[in-house]
């Protein structure tokens, strides 16, 4: 079972950047297709970021794209939500998560209901 632990949130003002991280452990990290979701307050969880086992496919939400950048780094286990030009409408808790790949087929998952582990969330605030 693997583990996520995110960090890298904080308070910045609009336009800045902030990069997040989320450390895995207790699996193999590369047999994982990873992802971002964010959840504001009142709303839905929502699909940010996706990137494959092996980072070679990436997938992005429109509401970020060209922004927001994901990354892994599999000999570190860690991904990465790299966020420039941050807005406030991106003040929300983010969320990784990992999809257990079946096969070796590079696989990149953009739907919550698929994903099967989660970390705890790191606030991200972004303000006018």
């Amino acid at each position: 079972q693997v583990q996520l632990v995110e960090s890298g949130g904080g308070l910045v003002q609009a336009g800045g950047s902030l990069r997040l991280s989320c450390a895995a452990s207790g699996g193999t990290f590369s047999n994982y297709a990873m992802g971002w979701f964010r959840q504001a307050p009142g709303k839905e969880r929502e699909f940010v970021a996706a990137i494959s086992q092996s980072g070679g496919s990436t997938y992005y939400a429109d509401s970020v794209k060209g922004r927001f950048t994901i990354s892994r780094d599999n000999a570190k286990n860690t991904v990465y939500l790299q966020m420039n030009s941050l807005k406030p409408e991106d003040t929300a808790v983010y969320y990784c998560a990992a999809h257990r790949a079946t096969s070796y087929t590079a696989v990149v998952v953009t739907t919550n209901h698929e994903y099967g582990y989660w970390g705890q969330g790191t606030q991200v605030t972004v303000s006018s």
